[in-house]
């Protein structure tokens, strides 16, 4: 009696060599690939590409090198405020979160959420 295979990536019945897991290369890789997302390396790209996100967006909307932006009009643009690599604390005790070069604090105002933004400076260093 012999047990019928199916591709691993497309369930397609397999024929040939009796080890076989795949019916093409395009199956094989794409199951590989799709492994590899929902791994380790998967949360690391997650991560990555949220952190890209937001530093393009708090670059795109502070331009001056400090503004004001309503959060809500950050989210819509994809921002996520738990993203960050590094804070920073002002003699206030405020905190400050990076993403690489861009920072932002929460502020509320008039009951709305909003975040300033700032630009690293060479003076935060020495804190």
């Amino acid at each position: 009696m012999e047990t019928k295979k199916y591709c691993l990536a497309c369930n397609k019945k397999l024929e040939g060599r009796p080890d076989k897991k795949f019916c093409d290369p395009y199956c094989k890789s794409a199951w590989h690939y799709q492994k590899t997302k929902e791994g380790a390396a998967g949360f690391y790209a997650k991560v990555d590409r949220q952190l890209k996100t937001n530093r393009r967006i708090l670059k795109s909307f502070n331009k001056a090198g400090k503004a004001t932006v309503r959060a809500d009009i950050l989210k819509q643009h994809g921002f996520d405020p738990n993203f960050f690599t590094h804070y920073w604390k002002n003699s206030k005790k405020e905190v400050y979160l990076f993403v690489y070069e861009f920072g932002f604090l929460t502020r509320y105002e008039n009951g709305k959420k909003k975040y300033v933004l700032v630009t690293w400076q060479n003076y935060m260093e020495k804190t």
